[in-house]
């Protein structure tokens, strides 16, 4: 009896879905989080300088890349609280984009560009809700540079570290045949821990966002790259 292994060697395909988180990864965006998250939180009578308010910053930095959200739901607890903060967050975020905040980190778009047409299939998503997200594709013109995006709503509502974007982008893709060829490429913990319990056979964390290398590391990086640039050349030498 013939096994699939027999007759198809997984480990010789190229890595062709490759899903990249955007703020801190692809784009920069000035510590804008911090900044919508204190103007969400000030609505709910957290006063700027408290100590309440330095603890709840901190558990932001801490969990930068989930989905804001889930961060919105442990910081004040109740479900209508968690999404009052979360509106008035997403609302201060697009008003600080459409104020021209945000712009494509140095060498991302070329990344990209230079990932799709080695044949690659790139994904872009974010721990945002899909109006910050669309809000941030139109401020940057990336509107069409990849064929799919994705926040948790669209992956059934689980945000990062949960692997969900991930294998959602696999099953919408069917890019590869087995999610070990999927890249996945981010610069927070959250980032590696879903690239990690994905599958992906290559998780990448990059130097430009929240976390620094030792944080990376510890949670599954493969790889730590000063940045997305540098991606391209990275898979080219794993599949060589």
């Amino acid at each position: 009896m013939t096994s699939p292994t027999d007759s198809t060697d997984i480990s010789r395909d190229p890595y062709n879905l490759v899903v990249l988180d955007m703020a801190g990864t692809t784009v920069a965006d000035g510590g804008l989080v911090e900044q919508a998250f204190s103007a969400a939180a000030q609505r709910l009578g957290v006063r700027p300088g408290s100590d309440e308010h330095a603890r709840q910053l901190a558990y932001v930095r801490d969990t930068m890349g989930e989905s804001k959200i889930s961060v919105f739901r442990h910081l004040f607890g109740d479900e209508e609280r968690a999404q009052y903060a979360n509106t008035a967050f997403e609302e201060a975020y697009g008003e600080l984009v459409d104020g021209g905040r945000v712009a494509p980190l140095p060498g991302a778009r070329e990344a990209v560009e230079r990932l799709a047409a080695e044949g690659r299939t790139v994904v872009l998503t974010t721990g945002f809700a899909r109006t910050t997200q669309d809000a941030i594709l139109a401020a940057l013109g990336w509107q069409d540079l990849v064929p799919l995006t994705l926040c948790p709503a669209d992956a059934g509502g689980r945000g990062r570290p949960f692997p969900d974007m991930v294998l959602a982008a696999f099953l919408r893709t069917g890019a590869v045949a087995d999610v070990h060829r999927t890249v996945v490429a981010g610069d927070t913990s959250y980032d590696m821990l879903s690239g990690v319990r994905s599958g992906a056979g290559i998780v990448a964390g990059v130097l430009t966002g929240a976390h620094d290398k030792e944080q990376l590391a510890r949670h599954g990086a493969t790889h730590v790259l000063g940045s997305v640039a540098e991606l391209p050349d990275l898979i080219a030498r794993a599949e060589a």
